[in-house]
C-alpha cells in the first residue's frame, strides 16, 4: 500500500477543496493515485452530500457580472462552510458560472434558478456535484439582476475581497456620466449600507416607531451626579434597589445608586418636541437613506449633491431607481471552528 504523506493530503485538499480526512481516505483507497482520488471524491460525496445540507455555509464569494454596455447587471451569493473553500478554483468557477447563468436566464428566485438546466444539468445538481468533491455544504443563497432599457445604466461595485457587492440603476441618461455617477453610487452603497433609496420609500410603521422612541428619549433624558466622578447623562431604561441602567450613545451603563450623589430630569418645552423630533428624522434618513447620506468621498456633500452635479454635466435630470447590495454571510450566525486543530487532528500530529 502507498505512503500517503502530508504533502500528498495537502496538495489533493488544494486542488479539489475537499476535507482532509477525505482526501487523506481518497489517497489511502487509491493507492497514491491523484486522478483515482478525485474520481472516488466525486463518488463518496454525491452520495453524502445531502447529509451535509443542513450544515451552516456562512463563507463564500459574491459574483458580479456587467454587461459591456452598462444595461445589465448581476450578482449571486455562493456560500461555503469555511474560507479556504472559498478560495479553491474550482468554488471561484461556480460562482463566475451562476452569475454570469443568472445574467442571461433570468430566473425568478433561488427556487426557479436551482432547476434551470445548467451544463448538461441543473444548477441544483451541479452544485451537489460540487459538495461531492468540496466536501463542505455549499448554498445559493440569493441573488439581484437588473436590467435598464436605452434611458438608463447600471452600476457595480465589488469590493477587492469578493465578499460584498452593490447593483444600482441610474435613470435619464446613458452616457458617461450616468454611468460614472451609478459607480459611484454602487460604492456608497457598498460602504455605508443605507436601508433604502429615498426617504418615501421608508416603511410609514418604522418611522411611526422611530418618532415614539424619540419622544421616549425626550421624557426620559436624566442627568446624574456621581460621586468622585464625570456625571452620566443619557436616557433611563430601568431602575431597581441598587442600579439605574443608562443608555449613552446607544449603550446601556450601568450605575450604582451608592455612586449617585444627585439625579435630575433633563426636560425640553413640549412646544419644542416636533422640531427636535424632525431634527432626529433628519439624521435617520441620513443615515439610512442612499440619497440623503453623506458621500463617503466627501463629507461636505451629501449623495443628493452627487447626483445634482453628474445631472448638471450630463444634460439632464438623473434619478436612481433600485439598488441591491449583497454580503456573504450577512445575517447567519457563524460557528467557530480551529481549522488548525482540525487539520493537525486528521494529520495524527495532536
Amino acid at each position: 500500500m502507498a505512503e500517503i504523506s502530508a504533502a500528498m493530503v495537502k496538495e489533493l485538499r488544494e486542488k479539489t477543496g475537499a476535507g482532509m480526512m477525505d482526501c487523506k481516505k481518497a489517497l489511502a483507497e487509491s493507492a497514491g493515485d491523484f486522478a483515482k482520488a478525485e474520481e472516488w471524491l466525486r463518488k463518496k460525496g454525491v452520495a453524502s452530500a445531502a447529509k451535509k445540507g443542513g450544515r451552516v455555509a456562512a463563507e463564500g464569494l459574491i459574483g458580479l457580472k456587467l454587461s459591456d454596455d452598462g444595461k445589465l447587471g448581476a450578482m449571486v451569493e455562493v456560500n461555503a462552510e469555511t474560507d479556504f473553500v472559498a478560495r479553491n478554483a474550482e468554488f471561484v468557477k461556480l460562482t463566475s458560472d451562476l452569475v454570469a447563468h443568472v445574467a442571461q436566464h433570468n430566473p425568478a428566485d433561488v427556487d426557479a434558478l436551482l432547476v434551470q438546466p445548467f451544463g448538461g444539468k441543473t444548477v441544483k445538481d451541479a452544485v451537489t456535484e460540487k459538495i461531492a468533491t468540496i466536501g463542505e455544504n455549499l448554498t445559493v443563497r440569493r441573488f439581484a439582476r437588473f436590467h435598464v432599457e436605452s434611458n438608463g445604466v447600471v452600476g457595480s461595485y465589488l469590493h477587492s475581497n469578493n465578499r460584498v457587492g452593490a447593483l444600482v440603476e441610474v435613470f435619464g441618461s446613458n452616457g458617461a456620466e450616468a454611468k460614472s455617477l451609478a459607480t459611484e453610487l454602487a460604492m456608497q452603497l457598498t460602504a455605508m449600507r443605507p436601508g433604502w433609496v429615498s426617504r418615501d420609500q421608508v416603511p410609514a410603521a418604522l418611522l411611526e416607531k422611530e418618532k415614539a422612541t424619540f419622544k421616549d428619549e425626550l421624557q426620559n433624558t436624566w442627568r446624574f451626579t456621581i460621586k468622585d466622578g464625570p456625571a452620566r447623562t443619557g436616557i433611563l431604561r430601568s431602575e431597581d434597589a441598587e442600579k439605574v441602567m443608562l443608555e449613552i450613545s446607544g449603550k446601556l451603563e450601568k450605575v450604582p445608586l451608592s455612586q449617585i450623589v444627585k439625579r435630575e430630569q433633563i426636560k425640553k418645552p413640549e412646544n419644542m418636541w416636533d422640531k427636535i423630533i424632525g431634527g432626529k428624522l433628519e439624521k435617520f434618513f441620513e443615515d439610512n437613506c442612499l440619497v440623503d447620506q453623506v458621500w463617503v468621498k466627501d463629507d461636505k456633500l451629501k449623495i443628493k449633491d452627487v447626483i445634482a452635479e453628474h445631472g448638471k454635466k450630463a444634460g439632464a435630470a438623473l434619478t436612481v431607481g433600485r439598488a441591491a447590495r449583497l454580503e456573504v454571510g450577512e445575517g447567519i450566525e457563524k460557528k467557530k471552528d480551529d481549522l488548525a486543530a482540525e487539520v493537525a487532528k486528521t494529520l495524527g500530529q495532536a
